[in-house]
C-alpha cells in the first residue's frame, strides 16, 4: 500500500525551506569568492585569496554540490506541487529526498566546520598583518554556509518523517 501524498503545506514548506537553502547557498559562494585582501607594506605588496586556503576550497566544493543538488530538489518540488498528485510522490522519490538529504546536509556541516575552523586558526596571524577583512568574510561565509546546513537538516527531518513505514 502506497503513502498517502504529502499535504500542500507540506510542499510548501519544503519549498520555502529549498529556497532558503538555496539563497544561504548563493550569498555565501559569493562572500567566499570574492574574499580577497591585499596589505601593501613598501615596495612589497601581500595578497592572500579564498584559494590559498585549503579550508575554504573544500568549502566552495561544498556549497557548489550543495546547490547542485538543492537546484535539482527545487525543480522536482515544483513539479509536485504543480501535479498534485501521487504519481510524482512515489517512494524512489522519498529515498532519494532522504538519502539525498541527508548526504547534502553534511556536506554542508563539514563545509562550514572547516571553514569556521580554519578562519579561528587563522585569526590570530592575519589581524596582527592587517587582514581583519578577509577574516570576517570567512566568517560571514561560513555562517551562511551553516545556515544553509540548519534549513537542509530541517529538509532531512521532514523526508525521514515522509518515508512509508515498512516492517
Amino acid at each position: 500500500m502506497a503513502p498517502p501524498p504529502p499535504s500542500m503545506s507540506t510542499r510548501m514548506t519544503v519549498l520555502v525551506l529549498r529556497v532558503l537553502t538555496f539563497a544561504f547557498l548563493l550569498i555565501s559562494i559569493v562572500i567566499l569568492t570574492t574574499n580577497t585582501s591585499t596589505l601593501e607594506a613598501g615596495d612589497a605588496e601581500f595578497k592572500i585569496r579564498f584559494k590559498d586556503v585549503y579550508s575554504y576550497q573544500y568549502m566552495l566544493a561544498a556549497i557548489v554540490i550543495g546547490m547542485a543538488y538543492t537546484i535539482l530538489q527545487v525543480a522536482l518540488t515544483l513539479n509536485h506541487i504543480v501535479k498534485r498528485n501521487a504519481e510524482t510522490s512515489g517512494d524512489g522519490n522519498l529515498v532519494f529526498d532522504f538519502y539525498g538529504d541527508k548526504v547534502i546536509s553534511y556536506l554542508l556541516a563539514t563545509g562550514a566546520a572547516a571553514a569556521f575552523g580554519a578562519t579561528n586558526d587563522m585569526k590570530p596571524l592575519l589581524a596582527l598583518f592587517g587582514f581583519d577583512n578577509f577574516v570576517s568574510k570567512g566568517y560571514a561565509s561560513a555562517s551562511l554556509l551553516f545556515l544553509g546546513f540548519v534549513c537542509t537538516a530541517i529538509l532531512s527531518v521532514l523526508s525521514s518523517y515522509a518515508l512509508p513505514k515498512k516492517v
